[in-house]
């Protein structure tokens, strides 16, 4: 079994700093060919090209009217921020790609480079709302949550002579999205057209990343628009089941990625989801909380394909949260898992601003080259391992702050990661291998060692200590 390792590329600002660094403008179609010898190196499986569909002007104008966003846009460009501002790429006007960008013919075209490097591509599917400048609003405007009376976070929709109050989308335990506009799920005619469109997302790429995917369950979706009663009665089963289901009938290798939240992960699991996000992975690393981290490795986060990360688009930079070493001990911790592993555009470069989602170019800023260096020289010796293909299992240390990962891939090899997350040092042993190996160092922290007597392992691991070791059998 393959475990995939994605890099998430923010679309906009990559293609706007490669126009800037060759002088000329760059669209999916005009890529250099160093780009893709650059993810073919560091041994990626798949990229995930993030917000490439078309957004609209009222989404723009909304952006350039926050006020959080304007200060953070001239603190990062000075007087021309607010021309940096070009709206949310998951307000989609359009499921198509964005014509500065290229444009469709230009993503076909850079995903069969894409496949030549051999390397998948996955895009944005933004299930629960469409944005302000979509089409449907006109024309199949029954398709979303409404109301013929003004309520709280909606805004007017003026229709054959009727006005309606369309409700702006919404994560219930948060205000509303202003640019957007929530469509119905409890209406079989959404769920079809939203199966379409999933449909002809996934003619075009290899996998999608399916927004806030946990807000289209039914009984979540009932309780956050509750006060819209429904206009008639509820559609039979989850969507998620139905539209799984007929992209992979067309599409049977495509991979279905969820981000999800609120224990909800082992249910759209079992709705038919190849992966789905462990934001507990992140928090309670992010947090230093290890002992919840075991548990939660052991238990609940044992029981689906995982998505895991130390950084996304939605989280602060990791170098911004985590000191140099521990980020160090944490991105070789994080790539020792099974699942899905993600990195993050600047997360390479120990990047410590976050660039908002609405800006059209990079946070200026300055990478640390000794971060950079690190992750060149752990990504280019995972092929050499087992990591990362056929199964893992963790080895028991007592210690709560200290993980070991064994790999196998086959029956002669295995791969052994050893990671002390704490700030002190720790020492422990490993007893559960059983004689017969030899043992090779391949990456290690400057303070950290072990010792192989045969039958027991000695790991001496400095304060945020790793190490990566190759074990073969030794033939008579």
């Amino acid at each position: 079994m393959d475990h995939p390792l994605l890099f998430e590329l923010n679309t906009r600002c990559w293609l706007r700093a490669l126009s800037d660094k060759l002088r000329r403008p760059v669209t999916l179609a005009t890529v250099p060919d160093e780009e893709f010898r650059f993810w073919q190196e560091r041994h990626f499986t798949h990229l995930w090209l993030m917000g490439v569909w078309a957004s609209g002007p009222k989404a723009r104008e909304l952006a350039r009217a926050q006020p959080n966003l304007l200060a953070l846009s001239r603190e990062a460009f000075g007087a021309r921020g607010p021309e940096e501002l070009t709206g949310s790429p998951f307000a989609v006007a359009d499921y198509a790609v964005a014509a500065d960008l290229g444009g469709p013919a230009a993503l076909r075209q850079f995903r069969a480079r894409l496949r030549q490097h051999g390397l998948a591509l996955v895009l944005d599917f933004v299930p629960n709302h469409l944005g302000l400048d979509h089409p449907w609003l006109a024309q199949k405007t029954d398709l979303f949550v409404q109301s013929l009376q003004p309520r709280p976070e909606t805004f007017a929709l003026h229709v054959g002579g009727q006005t309606r109050w369309v409700a702006h989308a919404k994560d219930p335990y948060f205000p509303a999205w202003s640019d957007t506009a929530q469509l119905d799920y409890r209406r079989p005619e959404t769920r079809q057209a939203m199966i379409a469109t999933w449909q002809s997302v996934a003619a075009q790429c290899d996998g999608a990343r399916c927004d806030m995917a946990m807000l289209l369950l039914n009984d979540v979706f009932d309780k956050t628009w509750a006060h819209f009663p429904p206009s008639g009665p509820p559609p039979d089963g989850e969507f998620w089941a139905e539209a799984i289901a007929a992209v992979k009938q067309r599409h049977p290798k495509f991979v279905c990625i969820a981000e999800a939240y609120w224990d909800l992960e082992p249910h759209l699991r079992a709705l038919g989801f190849d992966y789905v996000y462990d934001k507990k992975f992140y928090d309670f690393v992010t947090g230093r909380n290890w002992p919840a981290l075991q548990e939660h490795l052991r238990g609940a986060g044992a029981r689906f394909p995982p998505v895991r990360f130390l950084e996304n688009h939605d989280e602060p930079p990791i170098a911004s949260v985590l000191s140099l070493p521990e980020q160090k001990a944490a991105a070789v911790f994080l790539l020792a898992q099974p699942g899905l592993r993600l990195l993050h555009d600047g997360q390479l470069t120990g990047l410590r601003r976050r660039t908002p989602v609405q800006f059209a170019r990079y946070w200026p800023q300055t990478p640390d080259p000794e971060i950079t260096a690190f992750y060149d020289r752990l990504l280019s010796l995972l092929p050499q391992t087992a990591i990362g293909r056929g199964e893992m299992e963790f080895c028991h240390t007592d210690l709560p702050n200290c993980f070991v990962m064994k790999w196998r891939a086959q029956s002669a090899r295995l791969s052994l990661v050893s990671v002390n997350l704490a700030p002190a040092p720790a020492a422990f042993q490993l007893r559960d291998l059983e004689p017969g190996w030899e043992i090779r160092s391949l990456l290690a922290d400057a303070d950290s060692t072990c010792h192989w007597s045969g039958a027991v392992l000695q790991n001496d691991l400095a304060p945020h200590g790793f190490l990566l070791l190759e074990l073969r059998r030794i033939t008579q």
